[in-house]
């Protein structure tokens, strides 16, 4: 599959950027037009309290997933640096243990998720006439866990070398049956909530044969064979040390946005829907930002470990401008058309009030997180993961647990709660920027001096 494998050692750099990183803004984007197809069917064919249950789990099941995902991004890394370093003979077995490990990760979520499912989402303060749906919701989506590893963590594979399509392919195919499948168990067979779940359930099964299918017919140095999966400590410890700090950042991240939507149900189901309606086009503005991070952290990776001073630089400049300008573009769409948008999923003036107030404050200022989640990529992409780690628990999730307990609770109102989003994005970003090029600057001049690490 050469040809769908971009060289990210030479040639320019603008075009390959934006090349690799369109399928995962895309992969993301459709994703979660996929999810909002979850909440659009049952929100218009169902009941408001249903889509409620489906969206008042999104940030728990986030905070779920959020370590073991972050995992992948070390899979990245690792098989990145590899490749960077011209270490095939390596290779394979760093595959095989990403694999595996990620099919180990998957069941270890579904067994969490379905003893702690009701507590948590008790702990949530969810409200009465949605605690059921929601409960029965996330019982069943746990199930579909190792089939979403699986693809994480092969695409991470098939990223690490250039190929950020096949993911998208796999995506989209997963897709169109969750769609279908929404439409067939909710209006056909009247399955409300649980027809969504399990939709996900079988969709992601799907993506995850494809991703295997991709990884076995490989070519030799990145060919999966099941009979040789393993987990070797040598790539382990490199996929730990980069992905946990990232996968704890995402945890705690989430754990804050947990705080938050616990704060929203307070405003009842109005204000759930409301949220999670105005939530799917932030999210989709954000995964353009959070595509031109991947690739930060994935090109830096490479070029970093061929010791290409330059090029690192031009990767952090052409993904800070492209890809905030892309979220801006995005975001100004879905707010000029942002009536026409809210009313996909309710036309209840309630529902809609709160959704405007969200999509104003929030997604209006998306942008704001590309200023530090790509300076968090090309950080990574050089090896240190515990640095924006930190700096984002510290200045984004703290610093919304304590205006959430002091200025929100002193001034209550749903615009308060929304401001917290973006005045902690320009605090976080300030930090990881700054720490990004103290970074570098230490790490180019040691640059010639180190020895050829996995990380």
């Amino acid at each position: 599959m050469k040809n769908k494998e971009i060289d990210m050692l030479h040639g320019p750099l603008a075009s390959k950027l934006v090349i690799f990183a369109l399928p995962l803004a895309v992969s993301s984007i459709l994703q979660q037009l996929f999810n909002s197809a979850d909440l659009a069917v049952v929100g218009r064919f169902d009941s408001d309290q249903a889509m409620a249950a489906v969206g008042s789990n999104s940030s728990l099941v986030n905070l779920i997933v959020s370590l073991f995902l972050g995992l992948s991004v070390g899979a990245n890394v690792v098989v990145a640096r590899l490749i960077g370093q011209g270490r095939k003979e390596k290779i394979n077995e760093a595959v095989h243990t990403v694999v595996l490990l990620a099919v180990i990760s998957g069941f270890i979520i579904l067994g969490v998720g379905e003893i702690l499912a009701p507590i948590l989402l008790g702990m949530m303060n969810v409200p009465d006439d949605v605690f059921t749906l929601a409960t029965l919701y996330l019982r069943i989506f746990f199930f579909a866990m190792p089939f979403i590893e699986i693809y994480d963590f092969g695409s991470a594979v098939l990223r690490s070398k250039g190929d950020s399509t096949r993911p998208l392919y796999a995506l989209i195919t997963a897709g169109i049956i969750n769609v279908a499948l929404n439409l067939l168990f909710v209006i056909v067979f009247k399955m409300g909530v649980a027809g969504v779940a399990t939709a996900t359930v079988i969709s992601n099964f799907f993506s995850a044969c494809m991703i295997l299918y991709f990884l076995t017919h490989e070519e030799e140095t990145f060919r999966l064979d099941l009979r040789k999966l393993r987990i070797r400590s040598e790539y382990l410890i490199g996929i730990i040390k980069i992905g946990l700090p990232a996968g704890l950042q995402s945890m705690v991240f989430s754990l804050s946005n947990v705080v938050i939507q616990t704060a929203i149900n307070s405003f009842g189901s109005g204000g759930i829907a409301g949220s999670t309606a105005a939530q799917n086009f932030e999210f989709m503005s954000y995964f353009v930002i959070s595509a031109f991070a991947q690739t930060a952290t994935t090109f830096t990776s490479q070029n970093f470990a061929a010791e290409d001073k330059e090029r690192c630089k031009k990767i952090y400049r052409l993904c800070t401008f492209i890809g905030l300008a892309s979220c801006l573009g995005l975001s100004l769409i879905f707010l000029i058309g942002r009536h026409l948008f809210i009313q996909i999923f309710s036309t209840d003036e309630n529902v809609i009030h709160y959704a405007m107030i969200r999509m104003w404050s929030v997604c209006l200022l998306e942008l704001l997180t590309g200023v530090y989640e790509i300076s968090g990529g090309c950080l990574r992409g050089m090896g240190h993961s515990m640095i924006p780690a930190v700096i984002t628990v510290l200045g984004t999730c703290v610093f919304r647990l304590v205006w959430v307990n002091t200025i929100y609770v002193a001034h209550r109102s749903y615009l308060m709660l929304m401001i917290v989003y973006p005045v902690s994005w320009v605090i976080t970003g300030t930090a990881v920027t700054i720490a990004y090029f103290v970074t570098r600057r230490k790490e180019f001049a040691a640059m010639g001096k180190r020895r050829a690490d996995i990380i």
